[in-house]
């Protein structure tokens, strides 16, 4: 009898069979907006600095810091410094009403708050000899220096950062309206199951909605991949490699289409049973079944048919969605960059549990002020708890009791 395989060996087989497949993506030049949740494919410098001029942090007054002796003086009031104008230099003597944002005049070396001025109003604009009564100043007070949030040249972002929304809003203030991004991997995803039928139909005795796809096509369109669904492949091997072969091609390249895709994922099928359709279409490709010291999700299949890395999760809809956080979304973030890791926190049972010797369990909870509650118990098929939870709860394969208050790994979902 085979001894199960450890997730963590899983986890790198999978990143393994993308590692070649990532390596010949193209990159892709796509608008900021279509980058988001991306890779970036190159180190990106600033093609400016930031800001890029001496600016106004302060609604307030710009003054020559050495026109303002100790306890303050008088000063002239000059033009207005609106935020989007390019001001004339300030003469000697005055301070100039400026917003905040606005560029510094040419001589102006700091902002004195309007608040702290006399009167703590700004003159009307056609007020003529207006005067105002201001503190005394240290040079570079209230004023934003170029390039003091970053330097033209200097690494903005490196390869592979995962453009979210603060990267893709430094990227605009750089004035950049694109960005070259690597391809995202183009996945096939096919549900299997002679008992599984489509959501919108009327439901037959002995059926059961697919909500594998749905559930595997959110997950995966969430981590950033292209996915081409095929509908439901029923318990003959025969109708499981026609969908195949008509996405892919044959063995000798013949078919497949002109948009090929890059990985093969299937749901269904591949436990030790005497209908498991995938297992019998694989037989003769070299496809790996095995199972993992894992609940749920024990049962995998790894490997490639002809020639397109090929991964089997089983059927049920939990067992899919952990497989996917606990091995394919993993091993894409380590060898495409994207999706960004899971946030992994601590936390503390609200109740004590078990967990079966040798195995990894991931229980679905809610984390809540640190404290972590089961959602439903350890079966496979309990998707509404699933929809309950913000996490996985991670209880390593050595661990089979864990008392209230223990602390314990968990995935934010």
């Amino acid at each position: 009898m085979s001894v199960p395989r450890s997730v963590a060996a899983h986890r790198q087989a999978v990143a393994e069979l993308l590692t070649a497949v990532t390596a010949r993506k193209a990159t892709l030049r796509v608008p900021l907006m279509d980058a988001l949740g991306k890779a970036l494919a190159v180190d990106l410098h600033a093609p400016l600095s930031l800001p890029p001029f001496a600016n106004s942090q302060m609604d307030g007054f710009a003054v020559r810091s050495a026109d303002i002796p100790d306890g303050g003086a008088k000063l002239c009031v000059a033009a207005p410094v609106p935020a989007g104008a390019a001001p004339a230099a300030l003469e000697a003597g005055h301070a100039a009403p400026i917003m905040t944002g606005a560029m510094m005049p040419e001589g102006a070396d700091a902002v004195v708050p309007i608040e702290k001025a006399t009167p703590g109003t700004f003159p009307d604009p056609g007020a003529l000899d207006a005067e105002v009564e201001l503190p005394v100043v240290e040079p570079g007070t209230y004023v934003r220096h170029p390039g003091s949030d970053i330097e033209k040249g200097a690494l903005a972002l490196a390869a592979g950062t995962v453009l979210g929304p603060s990267q893709l809003g430094l990227l605009a203030a750089l004035g950049l309206g694109d960005v070259e991004i690597r391809e995202p991997l183009r996945v096939l995803l096919i549900t299997t199951g002679d008992e599984v039928q489509e959501p919108g139909t009327e439901l037959a005795a002995g059926k059961i909605y697919d909500s594998n796809g749905t559930l595997l096509e959110a997950a995966m369109r969430q981590a950033g991949l292209e996915v081409v669904r095929t509908g439901i492949s029923d318990d003959q091997p025969a109708a499981l490699l026609a969908v195949l072969q008509h996405h892919v091609g044959d063995s000798d390249g013949n078919g497949g289409g002109d948009n090929p895709v890059d990985v093969i994922v299937t749901t269904g099928g591949v436990s030790k049973g005497a209908y498991e359709v995938v297992r019998l279409a694989m037989a003769e490709q070299p496809v790996e079944f095995l199972h993992v010291a894992m609940q749920p999700g024990g049962p995998q299949g790894l490997g490639a048919f002809n020639g397109i890395p090929f991964i089997g999760f089983p059927g049920n809809p939990v067992s899919c969605l952990v497989s996917f956080e606990m091995f394919l979304r993993p091993a894409l973030s380590h060898v495409a960059g994207a999706p960004s890791p899971r946030s992994v926190l601590r936390a503390r049972l609200a109740a004590p549990l078990t967990s079966p010797q040798g195995k990894h369990q991931v229980r679905r909870g809610t984390v809540a002020d640190g404290v972590v509650r089961m959602e439903g118990g350890a079966g496979s098929h309990l998707v509404h708890a699933l929809a309950r939870a913000n996490a996985l709860v991670q209880i390593p394969a050595d661990v089979t009791e864990l008392a209230e208050g223990d602390e314990v790994e968990v995935w934010m979902l």
